[in-house]
C-alpha cells in the first residue's frame, strides 16, 4: 500500500484542537504547492511560509503520539511538501536558505509524526530526508545545521539490524558527517567517523560503498599533502594508506563485479598520491616502490599517467641515479598524454640535479616534443639552467644558457608571430642575466649573453630601439674589457640604428682610450648636434678625460660647456664652478697664462653683467669662490712679474683688484685685508703698465695714463685707511709715490712742480724711508725729463735721514753725495757746499768705513773741478778745490799715491800762482784721472 492511498479518519468534532491544527498545517502545505506552481514565488514569501510551518509544528508536537491514520496523513503532507520544495528548487535558486528552511520543515514534520509501523522502511525514508536536507545545509556552509540533520538521521537507523538498505544509509550518513566535521576543522571527529564506516563496508559488499569511503580518505590525504607543515595531524601518509587499503579490500570483496575497474583506477590514484607524499618526505625508495606497484598492475594497452614518470624521475634523482632519472625524463617526453607544462617542469627538475651540462640534450628533446609551446618550454629550461645547480657556478650556468640560446634548433622554435611573447621573454631572460654578470664585472660572459639575446630580437622597425640598446651595452662590455676595436664596431652600428647622445659619448670614450685626442675633441663638439643632448654629458666627459689623464680634452670639454651658459638656462653645474675647474686644469698645462687671464676677464664681465651674488653665490660659499679667483690672479700677477711678463702682470693685478673689491658685496662690506689687497693690486698693476712701456720703448696712450692715475688715486685713498704691517705698508706707499711720479712725467704739460710736491708729501709721511727717498731722487735725476729740484730735495732728505741712523748707511750716503755733487755742478758754490759736507761726514771715520770708491770719486772730482778755474785763471777758486780734493783724498784709504802727487801739484800750482804775480803767465794742467 502506498502512502498516497491511505485515508486517515479525520471525522472528529470541529471543536477538536488537533483537527484544527492538522487543517492549518494542510493549508500551509497547499500554499507551498501553490508557490511551487507559481513563477512569482519570492524568497521572502518562502521564508514566511517556513516560519508559519515551524510555528504550526511547534504547536502540534506536544499532542504526539498520534494514531496511525494521522501519522500517515502527516507523512503524506511531508512528502507533498518535499515535492513542492523540489519544484521550487527546479524553478529557482536551489541554494536559497529560505528553501532549505522549507525542506527542514519537511523533515521536522516526519519526526513530529513519528515512525508508522505499517510503512515499509520508514526509518530509512525519514533518515534519507534528513540526509538530503543535511547535504543542502552543507552546501550552504551551514555546517551546524547539517551536522544536526545527520545526527538525527543516524539516531533513526539501526546499525545492528543487518538490513543492507539501513547499512548503506548509515554508511552514507557517516561519510556526510565526516565531511561536515572535516570542513568544520574537527579533523579528529572526521577521521573517527570514517574509521567507524569501515566495518559497514563488509556488510554492504558494494563496490560503490568501497569507492565512496576510499575517495573520502583520498580527499583528506590530498588535503593534508598540500599542507606545508611537516607536523600536521592527521598524517597524509596514513590517510592515503587507508584509502589504498580500502581499495584493495573492495577489489577483493567484489570479485569480478563490473565496477571494480573504478576501484582499480582509484587504487592507482591512491598510489600516485602516496608516491608523491613519499617524495615530499624525501623517501625516494618509497616513492619508487609505489611507482613499481602501479606499473605492475597496468595492462599493456593502458597509457601511463604522466605524474608517474615525473615521480619516478624525481625518485631516481633523489637517490643519485641521474642516468635512470634521464631515462624517466625521456620516457615522459615521449608520453603523448603528458601535458607540455608537465614535461617542461620535469626537465627543469632534472636540470636542477643534473647540472647545466645536461641542458643541450634536454633542450633538443623538448624542441621535438613541445610543438605547441616549444618556445615557452625553451624559455623555462633556459631559466632553469640559469637558476639551477651544477658545476661551473654562475659563470658555468650562464655559459651553458648562452650556448643553448645560440642553437639554431632552439632559435627556430621562436619563428613566427605566435611566439612573439616568448621571444621577448627569452630576450629579457638573457638580457637580465647579462646585466647581472656585467654588475659582477664578468665582462666576457656578459657580452656573450647580450649577443645571444639579440638572436631573439626581430629586425623590424619596432625592435630598432632595443637592438640599438643592445649594441650600446655590448660597446660598454668591450670597452670595459679593453677590446676597443670591437667596441667601436658595435657603437657605430648602434649609431646607425638610433643616433643618440649616448652613442656620441661612447665614441668619445673610445677615442680617449685610444689616445686620439683630436678626434675626442671633435666628438665633443659633435655632441651639441644631437637632439637629446644635455650639458650633463659634457660634465661627465670632463671626468672621463681626467680619468684618462687627458687634460687637454678636459679643458676643451669645459670650454664647450662654458659657452652654453645663458641667463635663465638650467645647467648641471654653476658657471663659476665650471670656470674655476677650467682654470685649475689650465694651471697644469704650460704656456696657458693668457688663456687663464682670458677666463678671469670672462668672470669679471659676467660678475658685472649679472651681479656678484648671482654669479658667485651668496654667503660664505660665494665669498670662497670670489676669493679663490682673486687669490689666483694675485699669484699669477706675482709670477708674471718675476718672469718680466709685464702685460700679464698688469692684467692679473687689475683683475685681482676687481675681485677683492667685489668681495665686499657678499658680506657686511670690504674687510681691511681685502682693502689692503685692492690697494696693492692697483699699485702693482700701474707699475706693470709702466714697466711694459719701458720694455716696449713706446709711449703710453693718454687713456692708459688717465686710467693709471685713477687707479693710483683709488689706491691712495685706501693707503691711509688700511691697517697692514708697517714694513709692507711702507713699501707700497713708496710704490704708489714712485708710480704717481712716473705718470706725472707722462703728462704733456710740465708737471715738475707736482712731482716735487709729491715727493715732499711722501717725505712727510711715517711710511717714508731714506732708501725710498734715494730711489725717488735717482728717478728724478735720471729720467728723460729730469726734475733736479725734486731730485735734490729727495737726496737731501734721504741724506739727513741716513745720517741719523745708527750706524749710518755710508754706502747710500756716498751715492747721495755723488748725485748731489753732480746735480749741483751748475753752481760752484752749491757744489762746494756738497763737497764740504762730504768732507765733514768723512773726517773722523775709521779707515774703510766710508765706501772707498765713493771717497775716491769725491776726492778726484773735487780736485778735477779746479782744472776749469785754473784755465780761467781763477787762482783762488782753483786753490780752494785743490785743497778740498787733497783733504778728501787724505781721508780715503788707497789714495796714498794720489795724495803725494796732489801735494806736489799743489806746490807747483802755488809757485805758478806766485810767478804770475811776478809776471809769469804760463798755466799748468793738473787734472787727475781716477784709476
Amino acid at each position: 500500500m502506498k502512502i498516497s492511498e491511505l485515508s486517515p479518519d479525520l471525522n472528529r468534532s470541529s471543536g477538536d484542537p488537533l483537527s484544527s491544527q492538522i487543517s492549518d498545517l494542510e493549508s500551509l502545505v497547499v500554499s507551498a504547492e501553490t508557490h511551487s506552481s507559481s513563477s512569482s514565488a519570492s524568497p521572502n514569501s518562502i521564508s514566511t511560509l517556513a516560519a508559519s510551518l515551524r510555528r504550526q509544528l511547534t504547536l502540534l508536537a506536544p499532542l504526539a503520539p498520534f494514531p496511525d491514520p494521522l501519522q500517515l496523513h502527516l507523512w503524506k503532507l511531508s512528502f507533498r511538501l518535499w515535492n513542492a520544495c523540489i519544484d521550487l528548487s527546479n524553478s529557482g535558486d536551489r541554494q536559497s536558505t529560505s528553501l532549505a528552511e522549507l525542506r527542514q520543515c519537511t523533515t521536522d514534520m516526519l519526526l513530529v509524526a513519528g515512525i508508522p509501523s505499517n510503512v515499509p522502511s520508514a526509518t530509512v525514508k525519514a533518515a534519507s530526508f534528513l540526509h538530503r536536507t543535511g547535504l543542502i545545509w552543507h552546501e550552504l556552509r551551514r555546517l551546524d545545521r547539517a551536522a544536526k540533520c545527520f545526527e538525527k538521521a543516524t539516531d533513526l537507523v539501526d546499525a545492528s539490524s543487518g538490513n543492507e538498505e539501513e547499512t548503506r544509509m548509515l554508511l552514507d550518513l557517516n561519510l556526510a558527517r565526516s565531511q561536515t566535521a572535516w570542513d568544520d576543522s574537527d579533523k579528529t571527529l572526521a577521521i573517527a567517523l570514517l574509521n567507524r564506516s569501515k566495518p559497514l563496508l563488509s556488510k554492504s559488499a558494494c563496490a560503490d560503498a568501497y569507492k565512496s569511503c576510499a575517495e573520502q580518505f583520498l580527499a583528506y590525504g590530498k588535503h593534508m599533502l598540500s599542507k606545508t607543515e611537516s607536523s600536521t595531524s592527521p598524517n597524509a601518509s596514513d590517510l592515503l594508506s587507508e584509502a589504498l587499503d580500502i581499495c584493495e579490500k573492495g577489489i577483493s570483496a567484489t570479485g569480478k563485479y563490473s565496477k571494480n575497474s573504478e576501484l582499480e583506477a582509484l587504487k592507482s590514484r591512491c598510489l600516485r598520491f602516496l608516491s608523491a607524499e613519499r617524495l615530499h618526505h624525501e623517501d625516494f625508495e618509497g616513492a619508487l616502490k609505489c611507482v613499481r606497484v602501479m606499473r605492475s598492475s597496468w595492462k599493456q594497452d593502458e597509457s601511463e599517467h604522466p605524474s608517474v614518470g615525473y615521480v619516478a624521475m624525481k625518485g631516481w634523482l633523489g637517490i643519485g641515479n641521474v642516468q635512470e632519472g634521464e631515462k624517466e625524463l625521456m620516457g615522459l617526453v615521449k608520453n603523448k598524454e603528458a601535458a607540455e607544462s608537465v614535461v617542461v617542469a620535469a626537465a627543469e627538475e632534472y636540470l636542477k640535479q643534473a647540472g647545466a651540462e645536461a641542458a643541450p640534450a634536454v633542450m633538443v628533446a623538448l624542441a621535438g616534443r613541445c610543438r605547441v609551446g616549444g618556445a615557452a618550454a625553451a624559455v623555462r629550461v633556459v631559466r632553469r639552467v640559469l637558476e639551477g645547480g651544477g658545476g661551473g657556478g654562475g659563470k658555468g650556468r650562464a655559459k651553458a644558457a648562452a650556448e643553448l640560446a645560440a642553437d639554431e634548433r632552439i632559435v627556430g622554435l621562436f619563428n613566427g608571430d605566435e611566439s612573439k611573447r616568448e621571444r621577448g621573454a627569452m630576450h629579457a631572460l638573457l638580457w637580465n642575466c647579462g646585466a647581472e654578470h656585467f654588475r659582477l664585472q664578468n665582462l666576457e660572459i656578459s657580452a656573450e649573453l647580450f649577443e645571444r639575446s639579440m638572436l631573439y630580437l626581430s629586425r623590424e622597425e619596432e625592435s630598432r630601439s632595443r637592438r640599438a640598446n643592445c649594441f650600446r651595452v655590448l660597446t660598454l662590455c668591450y670597452l670595459a674589457n679593453s677590446q676597443l676595436d670591437r667596441a667601436r664596431e658595435f657603437i657605430n652600428e648602434a649609431d646607425k640604428l638610433e643616433p643618440s647622445i649616448t652613442c656620441a659619448f661612447l665614441k668619445f670614450k673610445i677615442h680617449l682610450r685610444m689616445k686620439e685626442e683630436e678626434e675626442a675633441i671633435k666628438q665633443l663638439q659633435s655632441m651639441l648636434t644631437y637632439t637629446d643632448f644635455h650639458p650633463e654629458f659634457l660634465s661627465i666627459s670632463t671626468h672621463e678625460s681626467l680619468q684618462n689623464k687627458s687634460t687637454r680634452v678636459a679643458i676643451s670639454s669645459l670650454s664647450i660647456l662654458l659657452s652654453l651658459y645663458s641667463p635663465g638656462k638650467s645647467m648641471p653645474l654653476s658657471e663659476v664652478s665650471v670656470v674655476r675647474s677650467l682654470t685649475t686644469l689650465l694651471l697644469q698645462e704650460p704656456n696657458t697664462e693668457f688663456e687663464i687671464l682670458k677666463q678671469a676677464k670672462l668672470v669679471q664681465s659676467r660678475m658685472i653683467e649679472i651681479g656678484v651674488e648671482s654669479f658667485f653665490g651668496k654667503g660664505a660659499s660665494g665669498a670662497r669662490e670670489i676669493n679663490w679667483f682673486a687669490g689666483n690672479c694675485w699669484n699669477f700677477g706675482l709670477k708674471a712679474g718675476r718672469e718680466m711678463k709685464h702685460e700679464l702682470c698688469k692684467g692679473f693685478f687689475e683683475l685681482a683688484a676687481e675681485f677683492y673689491g667685489a668681495a665686499g658685496n657678499l658680506g657686511d662690506g670690504i674687510s681691511d685685508a681685502n682693502q689692503a689687497m685692492v690697494c696693492k693690486c692697483l699699485i702693482l698693476s700701474v707699475g706693470a703698465m709702466l714697466s711694459l712701456e719701458e720694455k716696449k720703448k713706446d709711449y703710453l696712450l693718454d687713456l692708459d695714463v688717465k686710467k693709471g692715475v685713477e687707479m693710483l688715486e683709488q689706491a691712495g685713498k685706501l693707503l691711509s685707511s688700511i691697517s697692514a704691517d708697517e714694513s709692507i705698508k711702507a713699501g707700497f706707499h713708496f710704490l704708489h709715490t714712485y708710480n704717481s711720479y712716473q705718470l706725472l712725467n707722462k703728462s704733456p704739460t710740465n708737471m715738475q712742480r707736482q712731482q716735487t710736491q709729491l715727493i715732499k708729501n711722501y717725505a712727510s709721511t711715517k711710511a717714508c724711508t731714506p732708501h725710498h727717498l734715494l730711489q725717488l731722487g735717482l728717478t728724478a735725476s735720471l729720467d728723460l725729463r729730469p726734475n733736479l729740484e725734486a731730485a735734490e730735495f729727495a737726496f737731501r732728505s734721504s741724506l739727513t735721514s741716513l745720517l741719523s741712523l745708527h750706524p749710518p748707511d755710508y754706502q747710500s750716503i756716498g751715492i747721495i753725495l755723488r748725485k748731489l755733487a753732480s746735480i749741483s755742478s751748475h753752481s760752484d758754490d752749491l757744489a762746494y757746499e756738497v763737497y764740504k759736507q762730504a768732507y765733514q761726514i768723512i773726517i773722523g771715520l775709521r779707515m774703510g768705513e766710508y765706501p772707498a770708491e765713493e771717497g775716491k770719486w769725491l776726492a778726484m772730482s773735487a780736485w778735477n773741478r779746479s782744472n776749469l778755474a785754473v784755465r780761467l785763471r781763477q787762482g783762488e777758486v782753483a786753490r780752494k778745490w785743490m785743497k778740498l780734493g787733497l783733504d778728501l783724498a787724505r781721508q780715503v784709504s788707497g789714495m796714498e799715491k794720489y795724495v803725494v802727487s796732489m801735494e806736489e801739484c799743489l806746490k807747483k800750482f802755488e809757485m805758478v800762482c806766485d810767478g804770475e804775480r811776478d809776471g809769469d803767465e804760463s798755466g799748468t794742467n793738473h787734472q787727475l784721472v781716477l784709476v
